[in-house]
């Protein structure tokens, strides 16, 4: 089946007008789908990654790196409404055969990386009693994947970590969710073989891996007033039918 998006103007016009948002993973996927999807909704945004064209350099796995990427983001837009926790990385080994290098590598960047963006954030968010934080976890947190135990695990721990810091936090009008999309054509994905991918089609009943701009559309509602005012701890799923809760 194609993975093919009618292109065309969205509903989302003005939906996250007046809003300053920071988003990880910028340079490509899903965090450059989501930022696209933020400014034609209105929202100022500041991209941050590693490389590419974004406007902070920031390893979300390295404390000093996030504090400074933060701060200079803050100067910027004044203040921080939204945070989208994208950055993340995607190997593949079976964990009989995975060195620790790449298990920690792992949950540096998609989980710890979550911790850090998010901490960074909060106190800002509290004091000005409004904040959205969604991170980007995986079915395969909920699910796991064969070859695939240091990434699932990682997504697992951001779906952990994402209903704790919800319950924290919304008191103070500060919301934070997940979204766990199922498998999505981005350059991440691109890296894992053939047969995996094969394998993981042929199990979803939409038939297909989903694309970043239609789960983009599910960032901007849980960065949205009122369209997101509801949504607290809640991992949201857009991924063809792979996990239905």
């Amino acid at each position: 089946m194609s993975t093919r998006v009618s292109p065309g103007r969205t509903d989302a016009m003005g939906m996250l007008e007046g809003r300053r948002a920071v988003v990880t993973g910028a340079a490509s996927g899903l965090g450059s789908a989501i930022t696209s999807a933020f400014r034609d909704a209105g929202a100022e945004v500041v991209t941050m990654d590693l490389a590419g064209s974004v406007d902070l350099e920031c390893d979300v796995a390295d404390e000093a790196s996030v504090t400074r990427a933060f701060e200079s983001a803050a100067q910027t837009l004044g203040r921080i409404d939204v945070l989208v926790n994208s950055a993340g990385v995607l190997t593949e080994s079976p964990a009989e055969q995975m060195s620790l290098q790449t298990w920690d590598a792992t949950i540096a960047v998609d989980l710890t990386g979550v911790f850090l963006c998010t901490r960074a954030v909060l106190g800002g968010m509290r004091e000005q009693r409004w904040g959205r934080v969604i991170n980007l976890a995986s079915q395969l947190g909920i699910k796991g994947g064969i070859g695939l135990a240091h990434y699932s695990a990682a997504k697992a721990g951001v779906i952990g970590f994402t209903k704790s810091v919800a319950l924290e936090v919304a008191g103070d009008n500060v919301l934070v969710n997940a979204i766990a999309p199922g498998p999505i054509d981005t350059p991440m994905v691109a890296g894992i073989t053939e047969d995996w991918k094969a394998a993981k089609k042929a199990e979803l009943p939409l038939g297909r891996f989903g694309v970043p701009e239609e789960v983009a559309p599910t960032a901007v509602l849980l960065a949205s007033d009122p369209g997101g005012n509801l949504y607290v701890g809640q991992t949201l799923g857009p991924n063809s039918g792979d996990v239905m809760p």
